[in-house]
């Protein structure tokens, strides 16, 4: 099989040789030159270098056609969700559209879909009223980018007013939405989709939430026993907005008197720690066995589950914004707690990210951890979060 690999996240979240044969398959990897450079010595392999001033998807139609012969295109970055079914009709090759991945992609498609089929959403409006007009809420409203990962772009305003006055100054203010402030739990469901079901899901609750890291805080995951009523909101997700394969990453809200509040899902494995923490508690590794259904081959072997919860902790490496300096790390005593299993530094001379990045090899400090009890879990965390949090700098 010749097989394209639209290659935009690092290597080490995908593991791509641990579901594709690279002896038996006809492996090309295309990408930016960055990106190709953190492919494994050894790999066979072919390589197409985008350069690095290129937009990626126009590079990748620029350099390939019909004739090369391929069979399959895979991606798994959330920046290949719109690339990948443009490349694969360029190719000639058969698979979900764009109207299927902006359901995915874009925030107020999914919250459409989902309100037509009875799924709690925030209220939410696309466009600002009419002059004169108003939202239909009050309180703190929410504007966001309508497209878009890690909160980037994500404000938090006191009320309707406030937030349209915002939006009206954007000078895009279509690329975004306002909606209705949730007061809840985050909680994120990772799970592989087959034949339009969930498999192997996993339900964890946010330490942090995604707003406050992109503002400069730590954020931080544990999983969840498992729930069948959550596990029944993720299927009925996943059915309204007609995800039929590849992994999914959900986020939604529990509110104080037990509501479950959409806020957002992805067609793509999770950020962060999520990839390894699923692993070590179900055996499975999430984007082996996505790539494996899509090529319609066996997928690996599950390895033997933990037996404990997992979690993470990432602490950004963007700055937490003028008046604000970064905690001076974290104490010995947490870092050399039982519940820690991994801590992950960047390699010396690593530049600091230009961007609001999760991953741990950017990051200053990221922290793999675990515990048979997840409410123990869940409460080291909190502690590491607020020792790691960013303090306030004295006013002379």
């Amino acid at each position: 099989m010749k097989i394209l690999v639209l290659h935009q996240l690092p290597y080490s979240k995908a593991e791509y040789a641990t579901a594709i044969d690279h002896v038996r398959h006809d492996v090309t990897y295309i990408g930016h030159p960055g990106r190709l450079a953190d492919l494994p010595t050894g790999l066979r392999r072919t390589s197409i270098e985008v350069p690095a001033a290129e937009e990626f998807t126009e590079g990748v139609l620029a350099r390939t056609h019909r004739t090369d012969g391929y069979h399959q295109v895979v991606s798994l970055s959330e920046f290949g969700v719109l690339a990948a079914p443009r490349v694969r009709a360029h190719l000639g090759l058969p698979g979900p559209g764009i109207d299927q991945a902006l359901r995915t992609h874009d925030k107020v498609r999914m919250k459409e879909a989902l309100t037509r089929a009875g799924i709690r959403c925030p209220r939410f409006a696309a466009a600002p009223p009419p002059a004169g007009g108003r939202l239909p809420w009050r309180g703190p409203t929410v504007l966001k980018p309508r497209r878009g990962t890690c909160s980037q772009g994500v404000t938090v305003c006191a009320g309707p007013a406030q937030a349209l006055a915002r939006l009206r100054a954007l000078p895009d203010p279509d690329a975004y939405q306002l909606e209705e402030y949730v007061d809840g739990h985050i909680l994120h469901a990772d799970a592989l989709v087959v034949a339009g079901r969930p498999r192997h899901c996993v339900v964890s609750r946010y330490v942090g939430t995604p707003a406050r890291y992109a503002a400069g805080h730590p954020l931080g995951s544990v999983q969840l026993p498992s729930d069948q009523a959550r596990d029944a909101y993720v299927a009925r997700v996943v059915d309204a907005l007609g995800i039929t394969a590849g992994t999914v990453h959900l986020e939604f809200f529990e509110t104080p008197d037990g509501e479950r509040v959409f806020l957002e899902i992805a067609n793509r494995m999770g950020g962060a720690g999520v990839v390894t923490a699923h692993l070590r508690h179900t055996g499975v590794h999430l984007p082996s066995h996505e790539i494996a259904a899509l090529l319609g081959t066996a997928p690996p072997a599950p390895r033997p589950p933990s037996g404990r919860h997992h979690g993470w902790l990432v602490v950004p490496g963007h700055s937490p914004g003028p008046g604000f300096r970064p905690a001076p790390g974290l104490p010995p005593a947490l870092l050399e707690h039982r519940c820690v299993d991994r801590v992950h530094r960047p390699a010396p001379g690593t530049p600091p990210p230009t961007a609001v990045t999760y991953h741990e090899g950017q990051v200053p400090l990221a922290l793999e951890v675990s515990h048979p009890d997840p409410a123990v879990l869940e409460d080291f965390l909190h502690t590491c979060a607020e020792a790691l949090a960013p303090r306030q700098e004295a006013v002379a």
